[in-house]
């Protein structure tokens, strides 16, 4: 049986997913923060990585971005997003449940960071446009700068409402506050 906590993590994981799906701006979505807040909140690692994964998978299969799994092999560009994806749900699980808004805001914003420098890194490796010596390097990231200020402008809204909204939540339901560590153990055996 899905306890509520659980199944509220994941219910807000889909539809901050899910506004991929809405019109917005370049760069301005949840990718990020939902990377963080599954990785801070998912006491079971595996799902830390599980959920936020799908998550994008399905929204990435909507926007018909990869049309089959075979077709995605041949995208590796693609996967150094994924691999930057992991990397930023374990700068969550390094930031923890429990943290302050001061910790979550700069996490985010290393987080960021993070995924700029990865994928675009990966942009330059895996595709033609940019000649693969340090000036096309520098050139790559210099194009992406646009794309980064919505990145940070979606991240911190994204991560505002995610760990804000969760926080909330757990003020005023008991039910999805997170059980003591002795009992959760107990319950794991």
């Amino acid at each position: 049986m899905l306890n509520p906590r659980l199944g509220t993590l994941v219910a807000m994981i889909v539809m901050a997913a899910a506004t991929r799906l809405l019109p917005h701006p370049p760069n301005l979505t949840s990718l990020t923060a939902v990377a963080l807040f599954g990785g801070a909140y998912f006491s079971d690692r595996r799902l830390a990585f599980i959920v936020p994964c799908v998550a994008l998978l399905v929204s990435d299969l909507t926007l018909g971005w990869y049309y089959s799994w075979s077709f995605m092999a041949f995208q590796p560009h693609m996967w150094v997003q994924y691999f930057a994806f992991a990397l930023v749900v374990m700068l969550g699980m390094s930031l923890g449940e429990n943290s302050g808004a001061l910790r979550i805001g700069g996490t985010t914003l290393a987080a960021s960071c993070l995924f700029f420098v990865v994928t675009n890194f990966g942009e330059w490796v895996f595709q033609p446009w940019y000649p693969k010596t340090g000036q096309g390097l520098v050139d790559a990231y210099v194009a992406a700068i646009p794309f980064f200020r919505n990145a940070l402008l979606g991240d911190a809204i994204y991560a505002a409402l995610l760990f804000g909204g969760f926080r909330l939540l757990e003020r005023n339901f008991e039910g999805l506050r997170a059980a003591p560590e002795a009992e959760r153990l107990a319950h794991a055996k």
